[in-house]
C-alpha cells in the first residue's frame, strides 16, 4: 500500500532509487538562487533548491524545450519519494508514458522540504514565511535559470504539487502544455481541511518543549497530537482495515506511526509546510489556464471529499479543463491514491494524446 504526502512520512516509508529499476538513473543536482524575496517581504541571500533529473532535453528549430515534465510532491514530502516501484516503476521507464529516455522529468524539492532550504537547516521560526506562490516561483527559477527549460509538456502533482500545478496555470498561462493535478481543490482551504491544519499547528506550539520552536530534541506530544490528525484524513478506512484486522496489528501500526513521526518529521518544519497553504485560493484565476487540465481525484479521498461539489463548480471556469472523479475501490487509497499511477495511467495517456503537437 502506497501513501504520499504528509502520510508517507507519518508511516515512515523511505523510497529510495532501486537498484534494479527499469529507467535510467536520475541525476542529483542544487541551485543556489541568491537575494530571494519571499511574498512576505522577507528575503534570503542564498535559497537551496535541490532536485532530480531523468533524461535530456530536447528542443525544436526555435530553442523551445518540447520533452519537460515537472513533477511536484505533497506536503512534507519529496522528490526522493517519487523514485518508487509504485510511481516511477510504472511511468518512467521503456514504453511507459513518461519513458525517460523520451522525455525530461523533473522532480523538485520545494522550499521547506527534502534537500531545499528549511526551517531546521537553523533559522527555525526566523526562516521567511514562505507559501504556496513563493514555492511555484522558486520552481520557474529552478527551470529557467538553471535547467534551461523554457517550456513545460506537462505540470503533475500530487496533494501540495497539485495545487502548485494550478498556481502554474494562472501564473505562466503559456509554459505547459497541460496540467495533471491529483489530489486536490483548486479553490481556498478552508472547512474541515484548514480546521485541521490549525489544529495540528495549535497543538504543536502548546508543547512546552516546542519552546517557540527553539527546541533542543523534537516536541513529542505536540508532534504526536498533530500527525495523527494528518494520517487520518489522509488514509484510507477500507486499505486500514485489511492492513490490520485485528487489535494486536491495529496497535503495532499505531506505534510504528509514532516512531517514524518522532524519526523522519521535524516540527517547525511541518508548522511551515501547513502554514505555507494560507493565501492558496486559484478560483478567481482559473479563466487565465490556457492548458489543457486534467483534475483528478479519488471518492474515498477525505482531503477532498468529493461531497463538497468544489470541483464540479470551479472546474468550469477552465477552458479545457475536465475533472474525473476516481471511484472507490480495493485499488485506490483515499488521498494516497494521487502517487498511484496503475490507477489512473489511463487518464494521463489520455492527456499526453489530446495536447500532442
Amino acid at each position: 500500500m502506497q501513501y504520499t504526502s504528509l502520510l508517507a512520512a507519518l508511516l515512515c516509508v523511505t523510497l529510495s532509487v532501486n537498484a534494479q529499476h527499469n529507467y535510467p538513473t536520475p541525476t542529483q543536482g542544487t541551485y543556489l538562487t541568491r537575494n530571494f524575496i519571499f511574498e512576505s517581504g522577507e528575503q534570503l541571500d542564498s535559497l537551496r533548491l535541490h532536485y532530480y533529473t531523468l533524461g535530456a532535453p530536447q528542443k525544436d528549430p526555435n530553442g523551445v524545450v518540447k520533452n519537460a515534465v515537472l513533477i511536484l510532491h505533497g506536503t512534507s514530502s519529496a522528490a526522493h519519494n517519487f523514485l518508487s516501484p509504485q510511481f516511477a516503476g510504472q511511468l518512467f521507464g521503456p514504453g511507459q508514458l513518461l519513458d525517460a529516455t523520451k522525455y525530461f522529468i523533473i522532480l523538485a524539492d520545494g522550499i521547506g522540504h527534502g534537500k531545499s532550504s528549511r526551517p531546521s537547516d537553523g533559522l527555525r521560526m526566523q526562516f521567511p514565511k514562505y507559501t504556496y506562490n513563493d514555492m511555484v516561483k522558486a520552481q520557474h527559477l529552478l527551470l529557467t535559470q538553471h535547467l534551461g527549460v523554457n517550456h513545460l509538456r506537462l505540470i503533475l502533482g500530487t496533494s501540495m504539487g497539485a495545487m502548485h500545478a494550478w498556481v502554474w496555470g494562472y501564473t505562466w498561462p503559456g509554459f505547459a502544455d497541460a496540467l495533471m493535478p491529483l489530489a486536490s481543490a483548486p479553490a481556498e482551504i478552508a472547512g474541515r481541511n484548514r480546521i485541521m491544519r490549525k489544529m495540528a499547528i495549535d497543538l504543536i506550539e502548546m508543547d512546552p518543549a516546542w519552546n517557540h520552536g527553539n527546541y533542543t530534541s523534537q516536541p513529542v506530544m505536540g508532534l504526536a497530537g498533530a500527525t495523527s490528525s494528518f494520517f487520518f484524513m489522509n488514509s484510507s478506512p477500507l486499505h486500514l482495515q485489511e492492513s490490520a484486522p485485528t487489535r494486536e496489528q491495529a496497535d503495532a501500526m499505531a506505534a510504528k506511526i509514532r516512531e517514524g513521526n518522532l524519526h523522519s518529521l521535524d516540527a517547525n518544519d511541518v508548522i511551515y509546510a501547513l502554514e505555507a497553504s494560507r493565501n492558496y485560493n486559484p478560483a478567481p484565476y482559473l479563466s487565465k489556464i490556457k492548458a489543457t487540465v486534467f483534475a483528478v481525484n479519488s471518492a474515498d479521498d477525505e482531503i477532498n471529499p468529493p461531497e463538497l461539489g468544489i470541483m464540479e463548480r470551479e472546474i468550469k471556469k477552465v477552458a479545457k479543463g475536465r475533472y474525473i472523479l476516481l471511484p472507490l475501490t480495493a485499488r485506490t487509497s483515499g488521498h494516497g491514491t494521487n502517487s498511484m499511477p496503475a490507477i489512473w495511467n489511463n487518464y494521463l495517456q489520455e492527456l499526453l494524446r489530446l495536447t500532442q503537437q
